[in-house]
């Protein structure tokens, strides 16, 4: 069973995958504290707020509202729905609190192509084919570490930056790789910041990186 907050239809926005139709599936639960985070809303769960999937699914606001499901209890969520894409995104909250192998080994059997969204503070149990996406959150208030088994599972590194100190942070925990092949690596500028969006293509320029601007913002879906 898993603890599930948000599901939806739409575009991913963000790195290797941008305008690709996918189905997110947004967990509870998550202790590393960026305090930018924009789903502060799954960060604890909450036995208060346990509802059924269908006073979630109805909701028209964020919540800190979650409901459990198995992996066949979502693909009926999902035919229920309608949605059709056929890439499922996993992400949180922190996805990889949870053991993440029966659920992405289930639907990467029934053809979907399975991405995971994490921090990389949390080991990573997934089905080999699964397509992780590692957005290194260091010096966060848990003090919770990167960890190096989560940087060379990544099959791409997307780092939120607003100033230097951010790129200096991303150099640091690249030493983890060192010697070992670094996947794509996307900056992502927080919030489109003007400043931030300066830096980002400076630095992608400079270093051969590539650019991420959460494309869903600028079209306004979610």
């Amino acid at each position: 069973m898993y603890k599930i907050n948000e599901v939806f239809e739409s575009l991913q926005g963000e790195g290797s995958y941008t305008g690709l139709p996918s189905i997110f599936v947004r967990l509870q639960g998550c202790p590393v504290g960026c305090p930018w985070c924009d789903t502060k809303h799954t960060w604890e769960v909450d036995p208060e707020f346990r509802a059924t999937s269908s006073d979630v699914m109805a909701e028209t606001n964020e919540s800190n509202a979650w409901f459990e499901h198995t992996a066949q209890q979502l693909i009926d969520l999902f035919n229920d729905h309608g949605y059709v894409a056929k890439h499922l995104v996993i992400t949180g909250g922190e996805p990889c609190m949870y053991d993440l192998t029966e659920l992405t080994s289930y639907f990467i059997s029934l053809g979907y192509s399975v991405q995971i969204e994490t921090s990389g503070t949390f080991e990573i149990y997934c089905h080999p084919d699964t397509w992780v996406t590692v957005s290194p959150k260091v010096n966060m208030p848990s003090g919770r570490r990167v960890l190096k088994s989560a940087m060379l599972r990544a099959n791409e590194i997307k780092h939120p930056i607003a100033m230097q100190k951010h790129i200096e942070e991303l150099d640091q925990v690249l030493t983890l790789l060192e010697g070992e092949t670094i996947p794509q690596i996307y900056l992502q500028p927080i919030s489109q910041q003007k400043r931030a969006t300066e830096l980002a293509i400076k630095t992608c320029i400079a270093r051969n990186w590539r650019l991420s601007l959460q494309t869903h913002k600028f079209i306004g879906i979610e």
